[in-house]
């Protein structure tokens, strides 16, 4: 007897991006984001209470050399929208309702770390605060995303 496989038609695109290999079934159908890996962002844990990647300085820059504010928010959003998704679960979507951030200082090279942390995990709203670090873990940014869970 065969067996019914769904095929994951973002496999390669989870595996680059650092998708755990759990989340692939959740996330093998939808992907990343186009936006996720043309930033270069690779997520290093994945739960709705903690989430944690890394983006590249390089590539993602504002004409005087610094990492772009709208990246640290790209960053910001990518981290607090796929944790709010973990949280929602299968068969609801989330969509941001509001982002804002403070930029503490500015990153010239390397890689950037953000940090998701829950705030809020509620039924219809999830909250985080997301904090951007430089590779000596200097604070860059301080950003706050709430997400609207909905029902399918």
């Amino acid at each position: 007897m065969s067996e019914n496989i769904t095929p994951l038609p973002f496999i390669d695109e989870l595996v680059t991006s650092g998708v755990p290999e759990a989340l692939h079934p959740y996330l093998g159908t939808v992907g990343v984001g186009p936006l996720v890996v043309k930033m270069g962002i690779v997520f290093t844990h994945m739960t709705p209470e903690l989430m944690t990647a890394t983006m590249p300085v390089a590539g993602n820059t504002q004409i005087a050399g610094l990492l772009h504010g709208g990246a640290h928010l790209v960053l910001a959003e990518t981290l607090g929208s796929f944790a709010a998704s973990l949280h929602a679960g299968a068969g609801r979507r989330v969509v941001g309702i509001e982002i804002g951030a403070t930029h503490h200082r500015g990153a010239t090279t390397g890689l950037v770390t953000g940090t998701a942390t829950a705030i809020h995990l509620g039924r219809t709203l999830a909250t985080h605060e997301v904090v951007v670090t430089d590779e000596s873990g200097r604070r860059l940014s301080t950003a706050r995303i709430t997400n609207m869970i909905l029902d399918s």
